[in-house]
């Protein structure tokens, strides 16, 4: 089975409602599951059942032992926000295959469609994050001591969309690459607070191997990153001209999305489409 995952809590149930809007506008079928963030999640959680039809993550013991485990691993307050460690539980949860958005995100199709790609990977993401080289990932120092190549470092990936398998990541495998990159903290660029972004990439490139990034296809993919000034508004979706195609989503990582931010009109249509 497929399915879609997102990780929200009360705080962020304007953008919940603006992704889930999105979603449904193109795909009235596919399943999605609520993975909290912390446990202020009641509030959310209802809304998005009654209007969406989500369902709340199946395991939530699972869930509240991560906080801890990172905690025992890494030190106290060594993450800015150690709950963003909660979205792997997608290897853990109810679809065989999976895409996991994080909630300041709407999308502009039937965004499931991109699991096709899993027939040949193992792993898919889409962005152009490894434009900007080791920033927000890694240092300079995992490639002094040879633990990835030029090549593999090609494939790093923004931690807001991206898909896999259930299973493909075991626990044990989870929490023996947390340890191994807790006895080197000086390979992760953590300057901008980032918390899990270089954690999760290092599991990726060290574990599995049949991995893709859509935008690097051969025909190229559109840009999605709502810092982007150059995309075009057609009706209700945005095009880049860069590569004349629409995009799949628009991502504001990084970003508040309130008045005057970038692509503000976009996202308020999708906040009040059903409204």
């Amino acid at each position: 089975m497929k399915g879609i995952y997102i990780v929200a809590n009360d705080r962020v149930s304007e953008e919940a409602i603006a992704l889930l809007n999105s979603i449904k506008k193109f795909d009235q079928e596919t399943p999605i599951v609520l993975i909290p963030y912390d446990e202020k999640y009641q509030a959310i959680a209802k809304l998005l059942n009654n209007s969406y039809g989500v369902k709340l993550f199946h395991n939530l013991d699972f869930l509240q032992s991560l906080t801890p485990k990172i905690d025992h691993i890494f030190g106290q307050n060594f993450f800015a926000r150690p709950h963003q460690f909660r979205k792997q539980a997608c290897w853990f949860g109810e679809f065989n295959e999976f895409l996991y958005l994080d909630t300041d995100i709407v999308v502009f199709e039937k965004i499931i469609n991109n699991l096709n790609y899993l027939q040949d990977y193992d792993f898919i993401c889409c962005d152009y994050q490894y434009k900007s080289g080791l920033t927000n990932v890694f240092t300079s120092k995992i490639m002094a001591d040879g633990i990835f190549t030029e090549q593999e470092i090609k494939d790093i990936f923004n931690g807001g969309f991206w898909g896999g398998k259930k299973g493909l990541i075991t626990e044990t495998e989870l929490w023996e690459t947390f340890r191994e990159c807790a006895q080197h903290p000086e390979y992760f660029d953590f300057a901008q607070k980032t918390s899990d972004q270089p954690i999760i990439n290092y599991l990726i490139l060290k574990r599995i191997k049949r991995r893709l990034n859509l935008v690097q296809k051969p025909h190229k993919g559109p840009g999605n990153w709502a810092g982007s000034p150059h995309f075009q508004r057609q009706g209700n979706i945005l095009i880049d001209p860069k590569t004349n195609q629409p995009l799949q989503y628009l991502h504001w990582a990084g970003m508040k999305i309130k008045p005057g931010c970038p692509y503000w009109d976009i996202w308020k249509y999708y906040r009040y489409l059903k409204d």
